[in-house]
Protein backbone atom coordinates (compact mmCIF):
# COMPACT_ATOMS: atom_id res chain seq x y z
CA UNK A 1 0.00 0.00 0.00
CA UNK A 2 1.53 3.34 -1.39
CA UNK A 3 1.70 6.81 0.77
CA UNK A 4 0.57 9.93 -0.69
CA UNK A 5 3.19 13.14 0.23
CA UNK A 6 1.59 16.92 -0.23
CA UNK A 7 5.10 18.53 -1.69
CA UNK A 8 4.18 22.01 -0.92
CA UNK A 9 6.52 25.17 -2.13
CA UNK A 10 7.39 27.94 -4.70
CA UNK A 11 6.80 26.70 -8.23
CA UNK A 12 10.50 25.90 -9.39
CA UNK A 13 11.26 23.69 -6.32
CA UNK A 14 7.79 21.26 -5.91
CA UNK A 15 8.86 19.16 -9.08
CA UNK A 16 12.11 18.49 -8.21
CA UNK A 17 11.36 17.50 -4.53
CA UNK A 18 8.76 14.81 -5.44
CA UNK A 19 10.29 13.89 -8.13
CA UNK A 20 12.94 12.75 -5.72
CA UNK A 21 10.63 11.42 -3.00
CA UNK A 22 8.85 9.31 -6.05
CA UNK A 23 12.26 7.41 -6.29
CA UNK A 24 11.26 5.48 -2.64
CA UNK A 25 9.07 2.90 -3.44
CA UNK A 26 5.31 3.00 -2.57
CA UNK A 27 5.49 7.06 -2.28
CA UNK A 28 3.63 8.91 -4.80
CA UNK A 29 4.00 12.78 -4.39
CA UNK A 30 1.07 15.50 -4.63
CA UNK A 31 2.49 18.80 -6.35
CA UNK A 32 1.32 21.72 -4.51
CA UNK A 33 3.02 25.04 -5.70
CA UNK A 34 2.21 28.89 -4.65
CA UNK A 35 2.82 32.14 -5.94
CA UNK A 36 4.10 33.33 -2.27
CA UNK A 37 4.97 31.65 0.69
CA UNK A 38 1.70 33.20 3.10
CA UNK A 39 -0.42 30.58 1.02
CA UNK A 40 0.63 27.61 2.36
CA UNK A 41 -1.78 27.33 5.06
CA UNK A 42 -4.46 27.74 2.73
CA UNK A 43 -2.96 25.08 0.73
CA UNK A 44 -3.13 22.18 3.51
CA UNK A 45 -6.03 23.21 4.59
CA UNK A 46 -7.76 22.88 0.58
CA UNK A 47 -5.70 19.46 0.01
CA UNK A 48 -5.48 17.59 3.84
CA UNK A 49 -7.63 15.03 3.08
CA UNK A 50 -5.35 13.44 0.15
CA UNK A 51 -2.79 12.96 1.52
CA UNK A 52 -0.66 10.96 4.42
CA UNK A 53 1.99 13.90 5.04
CA UNK A 54 3.41 16.94 4.30
CA UNK A 55 6.90 17.62 2.60
CA UNK A 56 7.81 21.09 2.56
CA UNK A 57 10.40 22.56 0.48
CA UNK A 58 11.81 24.55 3.05
CA UNK A 59 10.99 26.06 6.93
CA UNK A 60 8.88 29.20 5.99
CA UNK A 61 5.96 27.36 4.48
CA UNK A 62 6.23 24.87 7.21
CA UNK A 63 6.39 27.33 9.97
CA UNK A 64 3.72 28.98 8.56
CA UNK A 65 1.29 25.97 8.22
CA UNK A 66 2.05 25.00 11.47
CA UNK A 67 1.14 28.60 13.10
CA UNK A 68 -2.02 28.57 11.26
CA UNK A 69 -2.92 25.22 13.17
CA UNK A 70 -3.60 23.40 9.90
CA UNK A 71 -1.28 20.57 10.03
CA UNK A 72 -3.27 17.77 10.70
CA UNK A 73 -1.02 14.96 9.39
CA UNK A 74 2.87 14.46 9.88
CA UNK A 75 4.67 16.96 8.31
CA UNK A 76 8.20 17.79 7.59
CA UNK A 77 10.62 20.67 5.96
CA UNK A 78 13.72 19.92 3.97
CA UNK A 79 16.87 21.83 6.00
CA UNK A 80 18.70 24.18 4.02
CA UNK A 81 21.53 24.10 6.48
CA UNK A 82 24.41 21.19 5.74
CA UNK A 83 24.60 20.08 2.11
CA UNK A 84 22.28 22.33 0.78
CA UNK A 85 24.46 25.47 2.52
CA UNK A 86 27.78 23.94 1.70
CA UNK A 87 26.66 23.58 -2.09
CA UNK A 88 25.93 27.02 -2.62
CA UNK A 89 29.10 28.54 -1.01
CA UNK A 90 30.85 25.85 -3.38
CA UNK A 91 28.57 27.97 -6.26
CA UNK A 92 29.27 31.16 -4.84
CA UNK A 93 33.16 31.03 -4.99
CA UNK A 94 33.11 29.34 -8.31
CA UNK A 95 31.20 33.07 -9.39
CA UNK A 96 34.58 34.82 -7.91
CA UNK A 97 32.27 35.26 -4.68
CA UNK A 98 33.54 36.09 -1.20
CA UNK A 99 32.11 33.93 1.02
CA UNK A 100 33.08 34.61 4.28
CA UNK A 101 31.54 37.95 3.61
CA UNK A 102 27.99 37.14 3.34
CA UNK A 103 24.00 38.20 4.37
CA UNK A 104 22.19 35.14 4.71
CA UNK A 105 18.40 34.68 6.21
CA UNK A 106 15.89 32.17 7.45
CA UNK A 107 18.27 29.97 8.10
CA UNK A 108 19.68 29.37 12.31
CA UNK A 109 22.75 31.07 13.01
CA UNK A 110 24.47 28.33 15.04
CA UNK A 111 23.97 26.48 12.15
CA UNK A 112 25.19 28.80 9.65
CA UNK A 113 28.58 28.67 11.75
CA UNK A 114 28.90 25.01 12.00
CA UNK A 115 28.40 24.73 8.36
CA UNK A 116 31.22 27.41 7.78
CA UNK A 117 33.34 26.18 10.81
CA UNK A 118 33.38 22.02 8.98
CA UNK A 119 34.02 23.82 5.88
CA UNK A 120 37.29 25.79 7.51
CA UNK A 121 35.49 29.50 6.54
CA UNK A 122 35.68 32.47 9.52
CA UNK A 123 31.99 33.44 10.12
CA UNK A 124 33.04 37.15 11.58
CA UNK A 125 31.85 38.91 8.81
CA UNK A 126 28.48 36.91 8.39
CA UNK A 127 25.52 38.54 8.94
CA UNK A 128 22.60 36.21 9.86
CA UNK A 129 19.11 36.75 10.05
CA UNK A 130 17.09 33.73 11.49
CA UNK A 131 13.32 32.88 10.79
CA UNK A 132 11.16 33.93 13.22
CA UNK A 133 7.13 33.97 13.24
CA UNK A 134 7.53 37.70 12.51
CA UNK A 135 9.38 37.82 9.86
CA UNK A 136 7.98 38.57 6.45
CA UNK A 137 9.73 38.35 2.91
CA UNK A 138 9.73 42.37 2.74
CA UNK A 139 11.81 42.47 6.72
CA UNK A 140 14.43 39.74 4.94
CA UNK A 141 14.87 42.02 1.84
CA UNK A 142 15.13 45.45 4.05
CA UNK A 143 17.78 42.86 6.44
CA UNK A 144 20.00 42.37 3.42
CA UNK A 145 19.74 46.15 1.95
CA UNK A 146 20.73 47.77 5.51
CA UNK A 147 24.33 46.09 5.57
CA UNK A 148 27.20 46.50 3.43
CA UNK A 149 26.83 45.13 -0.26
CA UNK A 150 27.90 41.73 0.83
CA UNK A 151 26.54 38.46 -1.82
CA UNK A 152 22.58 37.66 -0.64
CA UNK A 153 22.04 34.08 0.41
CA UNK A 154 18.16 33.49 0.63
CA UNK A 155 15.84 30.82 1.24
CA UNK A 156 12.61 32.56 0.15
CA UNK A 157 12.03 32.80 -3.78
CA UNK A 158 9.55 35.97 -2.95
CA UNK A 159 13.05 38.04 -1.44
CA UNK A 160 14.98 36.97 -4.39
CA UNK A 161 12.83 38.65 -7.02
CA UNK A 162 12.84 41.22 -5.08
CA UNK A 163 16.95 41.78 -4.89
CA UNK A 164 17.92 39.87 -7.88
CA UNK A 165 17.78 42.85 -9.97
CA UNK A 166 20.50 44.94 -7.74
CA UNK A 167 22.07 43.00 -5.62
CA UNK A 168 24.31 39.45 -6.08
CA UNK A 169 21.42 37.08 -4.55
CA UNK A 170 21.39 33.85 -4.11
CA UNK A 171 18.61 31.32 -4.05
CA UNK A 172 18.86 28.07 -1.58
CA UNK A 173 17.53 25.29 -3.68
CA UNK A 174 17.12 21.89 -1.69
CA UNK A 175 19.96 19.32 -2.23
CA UNK A 176 18.47 15.87 -3.06
CA UNK A 177 20.16 14.17 -0.13
CA UNK A 178 18.41 17.04 2.35
CA UNK A 179 15.14 15.91 0.62
CA UNK A 180 16.13 12.20 0.74
CA UNK A 181 16.88 12.92 4.72
CA UNK A 182 13.59 15.02 5.53
CA UNK A 183 11.35 12.35 3.43
CA UNK A 184 12.83 9.57 5.87
CA UNK A 185 12.00 11.98 8.86
CA UNK A 186 8.76 12.16 7.69
CA UNK A 187 7.65 8.47 6.68
CA UNK A 188 8.71 7.45 10.16
CA UNK A 189 6.58 9.86 11.59
CA UNK A 190 3.86 8.82 9.05
CA UNK A 191 4.02 4.89 9.21
CA UNK A 192 4.05 5.66 13.66
CA UNK A 193 0.41 7.29 13.08
CA UNK A 194 -0.79 4.93 10.23
CA UNK A 195 0.47 2.45 12.87
CA UNK A 196 -1.39 4.34 16.24
CA UNK A 197 -4.52 4.72 13.47
CA UNK A 198 -4.69 0.75 13.20
CA UNK A 199 -5.09 -0.26 16.63
CA UNK A 200 -8.02 -1.99 16.94
CA UNK A 201 -10.91 -0.78 18.32
CA UNK A 202 -13.63 -3.21 19.96
CA UNK A 203 -16.99 -1.63 21.36
CA UNK A 204 -19.48 -3.93 23.71
CA UNK A 205 -23.32 -2.29 22.69
CA UNK A 206 -25.98 -3.38 25.28
CA UNK A 207 -28.78 -2.25 23.55
CA UNK A 208 -32.70 -3.92 23.73
CA UNK A 209 -33.55 -2.73 20.11
CA UNK A 210 -30.69 -3.11 17.74
CA UNK A 211 -32.47 -1.34 14.95
CA UNK A 212 -29.96 1.26 13.63
CA UNK A 213 -26.68 -0.87 15.00
CA UNK A 214 -25.37 -1.85 11.77
CA UNK A 215 -26.24 1.73 10.25
CA UNK A 216 -24.10 2.87 13.28
CA UNK A 217 -21.61 0.43 12.92
CA UNK A 218 -20.53 0.97 9.03
CA UNK A 219 -21.18 5.52 9.65
CA UNK A 220 -17.67 3.68 12.14
CA UNK A 221 -16.06 2.01 9.17
CA UNK A 222 -16.88 -1.47 10.50
CA UNK A 223 -18.89 -3.97 11.53
CA UNK A 224 -21.13 -5.81 13.93
CA UNK A 225 -22.14 -9.49 15.13
CA UNK A 226 -24.07 -10.93 17.85
CA UNK A 227 -22.01 -11.37 20.88
CA UNK A 228 -22.37 -13.39 24.18
CA UNK A 229 -25.62 -13.02 26.95
CA UNK A 230 -27.71 -10.64 24.09
CA UNK A 231 -24.42 -8.23 23.92
CA UNK A 232 -23.12 -7.09 20.26
CA UNK A 233 -19.66 -6.55 18.94
CA UNK A 234 -18.95 -3.66 17.26
CA UNK A 235 -15.34 -3.81 15.22
CA UNK A 236 -13.67 -0.79 13.97
CA UNK A 237 -10.03 1.24 14.18
CA UNK A 238 -8.83 3.78 16.04
CA UNK A 239 -8.90 6.52 13.35
CA UNK A 240 -12.36 6.04 12.74
CA UNK A 241 -13.52 6.04 16.03
CA UNK A 242 -11.30 9.03 16.57
CA UNK A 243 -13.30 11.11 13.93
CA UNK A 244 -16.42 9.58 15.03
CA UNK A 245 -16.13 11.09 18.57
CA UNK A 246 -15.09 14.09 17.81
CA UNK A 247 -11.22 12.86 19.22
CA UNK A 248 -13.25 10.67 21.78
CA UNK A 249 -15.23 13.06 23.46
CA UNK A 250 -18.29 12.79 22.31
CA UNK A 251 -20.35 9.69 20.88
CA UNK A 252 -23.19 10.63 18.63
CA UNK A 253 -24.38 7.25 18.42
CA UNK A 254 -25.64 6.80 22.03
CA UNK A 255 -28.25 9.75 21.22
CA UNK A 256 -29.78 7.99 18.31
CA UNK A 257 -30.10 4.39 19.85
CA UNK A 258 -31.53 6.33 22.43
CA UNK A 259 -34.25 7.43 20.62
CA UNK A 260 -35.59 3.85 19.99
CA UNK A 261 -34.07 1.63 23.45
CA UNK A 262 -34.73 2.52 27.15
CA UNK A 263 -31.16 0.83 28.10
CA UNK A 264 -27.96 1.66 25.41
CA UNK A 265 -24.50 0.89 27.34
CA UNK A 266 -21.18 0.95 24.94
CA UNK A 267 -18.06 0.08 26.06
CA UNK A 268 -14.69 1.08 23.68
CA UNK A 269 -11.44 -0.74 24.01
CA UNK A 270 -8.64 0.42 22.16
CA UNK A 271 -5.35 -2.03 21.99
CA UNK A 272 -2.60 -3.49 19.79
CA UNK A 273 -4.59 -6.53 19.63
CA UNK A 274 -7.96 -7.99 19.38
CA UNK A 275 -7.41 -9.59 22.83
CA UNK A 276 -6.24 -6.80 24.49
CA UNK A 277 -9.07 -4.62 22.97
CA UNK A 278 -11.86 -6.84 23.94
CA UNK A 279 -10.57 -6.79 27.48
CA UNK A 280 -10.52 -3.18 27.76
CA UNK A 281 -14.04 -3.18 26.39
CA UNK A 282 -14.98 -5.05 29.03
CA UNK A 283 -13.78 -3.07 31.47
CA UNK A 284 -15.31 0.04 29.20
CA UNK A 285 -18.88 -1.92 29.52
CA UNK A 286 -18.74 -2.34 33.21
CA UNK A 287 -17.75 1.29 33.94
CA UNK A 288 -20.51 2.15 31.61
CA UNK A 289 -23.17 -0.31 33.77
CA UNK A 290 -22.26 1.60 36.86
CA UNK A 291 -22.90 5.23 34.93
CA UNK A 292 -26.52 4.30 34.41
CA UNK A 293 -29.17 3.67 31.43
CA UNK A 294 -27.32 5.46 28.76
CA UNK A 295 -23.98 5.63 28.98
CA UNK A 296 -20.53 5.04 26.88
CA UNK A 297 -17.17 4.65 27.81
CA UNK A 298 -13.62 4.46 26.53
CA UNK A 299 -10.91 2.37 27.91
CA UNK A 300 -7.47 2.62 27.03
CA UNK A 301 -3.99 1.33 28.12
CA UNK A 302 -2.94 2.42 31.56
CA UNK A 303 -6.12 2.52 32.79
CA UNK A 304 -7.36 5.35 31.26
CA UNK A 305 -11.25 5.66 30.93
CA UNK A 306 -12.97 8.16 29.16
CA UNK A 307 -16.52 8.82 29.17
CA UNK A 308 -17.94 9.61 25.85
CA UNK A 309 -20.71 12.04 26.44
CA UNK A 310 -24.14 11.56 24.91
CA UNK A 311 -24.85 14.34 21.61
CA UNK A 312 -28.40 14.74 22.19
CA UNK A 313 -30.94 14.88 19.92
CA UNK A 314 -32.36 18.59 21.71
CA UNK A 315 -33.04 21.65 19.76
CA UNK A 316 -29.83 24.16 20.24
CA UNK A 317 -31.43 26.19 23.30
CA UNK A 318 -32.09 22.88 25.48
CA UNK A 319 -28.52 22.00 24.96
CA UNK A 320 -26.96 21.89 27.94
CA UNK A 321 -23.53 24.62 27.66
CA UNK A 322 -21.51 22.75 30.60
CA UNK A 323 -21.96 19.09 28.60
CA UNK A 324 -20.83 21.16 25.41
CA UNK A 325 -18.13 22.69 27.20
CA UNK A 326 -16.81 19.47 28.63
CA UNK A 327 -17.11 17.88 25.38
CA UNK A 328 -15.12 20.22 23.07
CA UNK A 329 -12.69 21.75 25.65
CA UNK A 330 -13.91 24.96 26.07
CA UNK A 331 -15.41 27.62 28.48
CA UNK A 332 -19.04 28.19 29.43
CA UNK A 333 -18.02 32.14 28.83
CA UNK A 334 -16.65 31.31 25.83
CA UNK A 335 -20.04 29.03 24.28
CA UNK A 336 -22.19 32.00 25.80
CA UNK A 337 -20.28 34.75 23.21
CA UNK A 338 -19.92 32.40 20.74
CA UNK A 339 -24.24 31.81 20.99
CA UNK A 340 -23.91 35.96 20.86
CA UNK A 341 -22.15 36.10 17.63
CA UNK A 342 -24.48 33.73 16.05
CA UNK A 343 -27.69 35.80 17.00
CA UNK A 344 -26.17 38.94 16.02
CA UNK A 345 -25.51 37.62 13.13
CA UNK A 346 -28.85 36.40 12.42
CA UNK A 347 -27.69 32.75 11.82
CA UNK A 348 -25.81 33.66 9.27
CA UNK A 349 -22.05 32.03 8.52
CA UNK A 350 -19.43 34.32 10.23
CA UNK A 351 -15.25 34.89 9.33
CA UNK A 352 -12.91 33.48 11.77
CA UNK A 353 -12.05 37.47 11.70
CA UNK A 354 -15.56 38.24 12.96
CA UNK A 355 -15.30 35.11 15.79
CA UNK A 356 -11.71 36.25 16.85
CA UNK A 357 -13.07 40.01 17.03
CA UNK A 358 -16.14 39.17 18.86
CA UNK A 359 -14.10 37.23 21.28
CA UNK A 360 -10.72 39.44 21.65
CA UNK A 361 -8.90 36.29 20.73
CA UNK A 362 -5.81 35.76 17.81
CA UNK A 363 -7.48 34.30 14.66
CA UNK A 364 -5.41 31.14 15.38
CA UNK A 365 -6.95 30.94 18.48
CA UNK A 366 -10.50 31.35 16.97
CA UNK A 367 -9.80 28.50 14.47
CA UNK A 368 -8.77 25.97 16.91
CA UNK A 369 -12.16 26.65 18.81
CA UNK A 370 -14.37 26.53 15.51
CA UNK A 371 -12.52 23.55 14.78
CA UNK A 372 -13.27 21.51 17.76
CA UNK A 373 -16.92 22.70 17.58
CA UNK A 374 -16.82 21.20 13.77
CA UNK A 375 -15.72 18.14 15.25
CA UNK A 376 -18.25 17.71 17.58
CA UNK A 377 -20.67 18.96 15.18
CA UNK A 378 -21.64 22.20 16.27
CA UNK A 379 -20.73 24.44 13.57
CA UNK A 380 -19.77 24.17 9.77
CA UNK A 381 -17.73 25.02 6.97
CA UNK A 382 -19.76 26.83 4.83
CA UNK A 383 -16.96 28.16 2.05
CA UNK A 384 -14.16 30.63 1.92
CA UNK A 385 -13.83 34.46 2.26
CA UNK A 386 -11.39 36.51 0.27
CA UNK A 387 -9.44 38.48 2.84
CA UNK A 388 -8.01 41.43 0.31
CA UNK A 389 -4.74 40.78 0.94
CA UNK A 390 -1.79 37.92 0.20
CA UNK A 391 -2.82 36.18 3.33
CA UNK A 392 -4.81 32.93 3.84
CA UNK A 393 -8.87 33.31 2.94
CA UNK A 394 -11.11 33.43 6.00
CA UNK A 395 -13.13 30.61 6.17
CA UNK A 396 -16.71 31.06 6.74
CA UNK A 397 -18.42 29.24 9.40
CA UNK A 398 -21.79 28.71 10.72
CA UNK A 399 -22.23 27.90 13.93
CA UNK A 400 -24.80 25.35 15.32
CA UNK A 401 -24.59 24.56 19.00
Amino acid sequence: MGIVIGVVGPHDLVDDVAATCEEQPGVSALRLDYDHESQAPAIVEAHSPSVEGWLFTGIVPYMLARGADVLTRPAAFVDYTGATLLSALVRLQREGQDVTRLSIDTLPAADVTATFAEAGLPTEDLRVLPYRPEMTSMKAAAFHRRGARHPVITCLSSVYEELRDDMHVLRLAPSVHSVRVALRQLLLTAEGQAQEDAQIALGLVEVENQEGLLREATALGGTVAAFRGGTHLLVTTRGPLHDATGGFSGLPMLARLAAHNRVVRVGFGLGRSAAEAESLARRALARARRIGDVAAVLSLRADTDIVLESVAAATPGEQNLAVIARRVGLSVATLEKLLEAREAAAGEPLTTREIAERLAVQQRTARRMLHRLELAGLAERTGNLTSGSSGRPLTLYRLTL
